[in-house]
Formats: structure tokens, sequence, C-alpha cells
């Protein structure tokens, strides 16, 4: 797997694709309705991460949804759209078909939009030979600095989560083979901010900005 089958379709929506396994994280704001989807991740319940609009257009009749414990009864309004919802602790693994994935706690530090007690996630999918951190709406928390991944997905926008900056912090303590900056550009942050992040990532890290505006 390269990073040739991941997708950023604009803000913190992703897809990853290996083999016959497809999977979204946070889909939002999507220009297409390809009802592809294998598994959606949803990292927390905010309106630009959980769109029931987004999940129905990639829900097809075997997609399961796996959400964060807390976000459970909110899950439960797309329950004609998905065949299948899961739900996760913070710091806990599971195993799912052909693939498996550990959540990391999603929250801010200082700053009140993302408490930890809301108990919301970033992933890190282990699939097709690679580890890929997706980190949610989060700062640079002593729990992401732990992560060990090969390919690292972090926000930089700011506002409610990391800055360019701090996001650069970030990577450079657990030092992925390629980084990839999400959430900047639209709802929050400006275009400019990956290219912020990528001068500020050691050389030795590959960074690739692959939003799509």
């Amino acid at each position: 797997m390269t990073t040739d089958n991941i997708k950023v379709l604009g803000h913190n929506s992703i897809r990853i694709s290996a083999g016959n396994i497809t999977i979204y994280v946070d889909p939002f704001q999507l220009k297409q309705s390809p009802k592809d989807a294998d598994y959606i991740f949803i990292t927390h319940d905010h309106y630009d991460h959980f769109s029931p609009e987004d999940i129905e257009k990639v829900s097809c009749d075997h997609t399961i949804l796996v959400v964060p414990c807390k976000m459970e009864d909110k899950a439960h309004t797309v329950d004609g759209t998905v065949n299948k919802i899961i739900t996760v602790e913070t710091e806990t693994h599971r195993e799912f078909d052909g693939f498996e994935v550990s959540t990391v706690p999603a929250y801010n530090i200082l700053k009140p939009f993302h408490p930890k007690s809301a108990g919301w996630v970033g992933y890190i999918i282990r699939l097709d030979g690679k580890s890929i951190y997706v980190a949610g709406d989060t700062d640079a928390t002593k729990e992401a600095k732990n992560v060990k991944c090969d390919i690292a997905l972090v926000p930089v926008g700011g506002t409610y989560t990391m800055d360019a900056k701090k996001a650069a912090e970030l990577v450079n303590i657990i030092r992925p083979e390629t980084a990839i900056p999400v959430h900047y550009g639209s709802i929050v942050g400006k275009p400019s901010d990956g290219e912020v992040f990528a001068e500020k990532v050691e050389p030795s890290i590959k960074v690739e900005l692959k939003i799509e505006f």
C-alpha cells in the first residue's frame, strides 16, 4: 500500500482503499455518491465529522459504521443507512475483516471545543502492511506523541485543533514515513497552512498535500 490509496476529499474527509476494502473517515461535503464504503469511521459527533447526509452518500448494504461509545445514541440516527454500528472506547484495539484498528484519545489541552471527557478518538488503521494514523480533532497530547505509525494525517488549521506549527512539532516527535495535513483551508484555517506545515516538518519526513479544495 502507498499513499496513492489515501484520498483527502476535503476537511477531515478521508478515503482509504486497499485490495477489496474501502474505508472512509469522517465523510463530509462529498461531491459524489459512490456508495462503496465497507467501513466508515467517525472521530466525533461535530457536524463536520458526523454528517448523516454524507454517510448516506458512501454507504451500501454491507457498510459498517464505527463510532466512539459516547456518541452511540447519535449514531443511531443513521440506522436505516448503514448495515451495522460498532462502538469503540478510547485507547482500545479491534480486529476487523482484513485489518486492525487502535483508538487514540483526541482532545484539546487548553481549548474547550474537544474535552477529554467526551471520549472522542483518532484511529490507527493497520491495513495492507501500513499503519495509518488519522488523528481527528486533537492537540499534541501525550497520547498523540506516543503514536507509532507509517502515515500520519493530522489537523493543522488551528482554532479547534493544532495549528500548522504545533502539528509539525507532533509529527517531528512521532516520525512517520509520511505526513499529510488535513482540517484546513475551508471551515477553518487557510489553504496556505499546508505549506506552512510542510516547511516546519523535518526533511527526513515526507509531506504530501493531498486535500482537495
